[in-house]
């Protein structure tokens, strides 16, 4: 005989087969929802508030973090005065954006790196660079410095900088 679902049948069979599930449905329904990832909330930066920043940084040449953050975004004000780097640097999971506020670098930026050597995981260090390019950035200038490429910056005078840094996981 055909297995034929009648309204009696369904009728017998549909307790039986809600009590078996209820089990399950319970916890689902009465389960605690699942921990979000805390979201980052928005922060905003007043044009006299950055000023001020960068007028404290001029007084003291120094850098400072204004976002750090788990979302693999950095953002650093800092001010620098007759400063050179000595050698190039370049990184694997790094992108910089340089933004000059006021004053005035100099980058030497891209080429082949020569004698390079690991300083930590994605990271190097070049004593030159063969073939690179050399730029002056002024006040209002800006520079995008994608990852793996060379790069080292001089400044003769006082410079400001906004530095952003997107980096993304090994």
């Amino acid at each position: 005989m055909a297995n034929v679902q009648t309204r009696r049948n369904f009728l017998w069979t549909a307790p039986l087969a809600a009590a078996v599930a209820l089990p399950l449905t319970d916890t689902l329904l009465h389960a605690a929802p699942a921990e979000a990832e805390p979201r980052a909330t928005f922060k905003v930066f007043p044009a006299a508030t950055l000023e001020g920043m960068v007028k404290s940084l001029e007084e003291a040449p120094a850098a400072k973090d204004i976002v750090q953050g788990n979302v693999g975004i950095s953002i650093t004000i800092s001010a620098e005065e007759k400063k050179a780097a000595k050698e190039f640097e370049y990184h694997q999971h790094r992108d910089h954006v340089f933004q000059v506020l006021d004053g005035s670098t100099q980058y030497e930026i891209g080429g082949t790196p020569k004698n390079a050597r690991q300083t930590k995981p994605g990271e190097w260090l070049a004593p030159e660079s063969e073939g690179h390019t050399t730029i002056t950035l002024n006040k209002g200038d800006m520079l995008v410095v994608p990852r793996m490429t060379p790069h080292k910056r001089t400044t003769e005078g006082m410079v400001s900088l906004l530095l952003i840094n997107a980096a993304t996981p090994a």
